[in-house]
């Protein structure tokens, strides 16, 4: 695993990622900082993590998350998302993969997402625990769990904090 800082606008973000892809991408001081989707998947130790010179896979996958973000925080809409290596519970996976496909500049409620992922998977769920999915989200901003609002569209719940929620969705012109 390597890790580096990406000096956003919005303070550092931890970037990791392995041969498979972009594995996190996290706020200094985040909620759930350095883990993969539970305590028992994170990051051991010092989360500033270079890596051996040879590691090609993970320095390439560092450098499209860093022209991913450079556009973003331009205020682009950027596409050729970096390879994303998401791990977490079959659940979490699933829910995650409902955020990617949130356009930028929209918003959803935690509610929506628990009514797709039944519709989806026809399996059951709750607005509650898609939103224990949603807060450990361990790539945040590229799998954009900030586009997740309240059930009255209220800014709530960001593990990078609702300040940097409200900074992110301005940053994309979204409409609550």
């Amino acid at each position: 695993m390597r890790t580096e800082t990406y000096e956003s606008p919005l303070g550092g973000l931890v970037l990791a990622a392995d041969d498979d892809g972009l594995a996190g991408a996290w706020f200094a001081g985040q909620r759930h900082y350095g883990e993969f989707g539970s305590v028992r998947r994170a990051l051991a130790g010092d989360l500033e993590c270079p890596g051996n010179a040879d590691d090609e896979a993970q320095i390439r996958v560092l450098a499209q998350a860093r022209a991913w973000l450079d556009a973003y925080f331009a205020g682009d809409n950027p596409s050729g998302q970096p390879p994303l290596h998401l791990m977490g519970t079959s659940f979490q996976q699933r829910v995650w993969q409902l955020l990617l496909e949130i356009p930028c500049g929209q918003t959803t409620t935690y509610g929506a997402l628990a009514h797709e992922y039944e519709r989806r998977f026809d399996a059951r769920t709750s607005a509650r625990a898609v939103g224990g999915a949603v807060g450990r989200n361990p790539i945040s901003i590229i799998v954009p769990c900030h586009r997740v609002l309240g059930a009255d569209g209220a800014i709530t719940g960001y593990a990078g904090g609702v300040d940097r929620k409200r900074a992110l969705l301005a940053l994309e012109g979204a409409k609550r």
